[in-house]
C-alpha cells in the first residue's frame, strides 16, 4: 500500500474513534480519497445544535497538498460562501502543513464557526451584516441553521423558496439584470422576509448586488 493511502486510511479511522467533538467521517461509494465530514455546530454560537456536513477530497500528493473542503451544508458565516460551500481558511491554503489530519482540519473548521473573521471574507455580504448588525447576524445564522434548507432537502422547492424568500421579491431583482442565485444570497443576508422588507429599500439591494 502507498503512503497516501495508508495516511488517509489510519486517518479515517481516527475520525470513526467517538471523542468529545462529535467528528467523523464517511467514504463516498467506497472511495477512500473522496470523503464526506460530519459535525455538530458549536454550543453558544448561532450553530449550536446543527449538523454540518463536509464535501472532503483528497489530492493525489497529500498530505503535501491541503485537503479541498467545502460545505455540503448551507451556513451563514462571514468565511464561507452561502451559495458554494467554499471556505476562506488559511489552513485549506497556504498556511497548510502536512502534520495537519483530517480530524484536526475538521477541528478547525468546527473552530471556524464560534470564531469568524469578517476582514478577510468569503462571504462579503455577510461579513457586513456580521460587523454592522450582530443580532440580524446571529438572527440568520440560527435560522439557517434550524433548517430552511435542511426541510427543502428532497421536495420541489424553488431556490427562493428554500431560501425563505417570496419569489416575487427575487423576480423583482433579476428582471434588472441580475442572476437569481446573486439575488438569493443578497436578500438572505439581509433578511429580506416578512416585515422587515419595508426596512430594506430596493438601492441598498442593488448596492450590495454591485458590490
Amino acid at each position: 500500500m502507498d503512503p497516501r493511502s495508508k495516511r488517509i486510511l489510519k486517518e479515517i479511522k481516527d475520525c470513526q474513534v467517538k471523542d468529545n467533538s462529535g467528528i467523523t467521517v464517511e467514504m463516498v461509494d467506497d472511495n477512500p480519497y473522496h470523503l464526506v465530514g460530519y459535525f455538530k455546530g458549536p454550543d453558544d454560537t448561532p450553530y449550536e445544535d446543527g449538523d454540518f456536513h463536509v464535501d472532503i477530497q483528497v489530492p493525489d500528493s497529500y498530505p503535501f497538498q491541503p485537503l479541498k473542503m467545502k460545505f455540503i451544508t448551507r451556513v451563514y458565516h462571514p468565511n464561507i460562501s452561502s451559495q458554494t460551500g467554499l471556505i476562506c481558511l488559511d489552513i485549506l491554503g497556504k498556511e497548510w502543513s502536512p502534520v495537519l489530519t483530517l480530524k484536526s482540519t475538521l477541528i478547525s473548521l468546527q473552530s471556524l464557526l464560534c470564531s469568524p473573521a469578517p476582514d478577510d471574507p468569503q462571504d462579503a455580504v455577510v461579513a457586513k451584516i456580521y460587523t454592522t448588525d450582530r443580532e440580524k447576524f446571529n438572527k440568520t445564522a440560527r435560522m439557517w441553521t434550524k433548517g430552511i434548507y435542511k426541510e427543502a432537502e428532497g421536495s420541489n422547492l424553488s431556490p427562493a423558496a428554500a431560501a425563505g424568500l417570496a419569489q416575487n421579491d427575487v423576480n423583482k431583482f433579476t428582471s434588472m439584470g441580475f442572476l437569481e442565485n446573486n439575488v438569493i444570497e443578497v436578500l438572505s443576508a439581509l433578511d429580506y422576509r416578512g416585515n422587515n422588507i419595508q426596512n430594506i429599500s430596493d438601492d441598498i439591494v442593488v448596492e450590495q448586488l454591485l458590490s
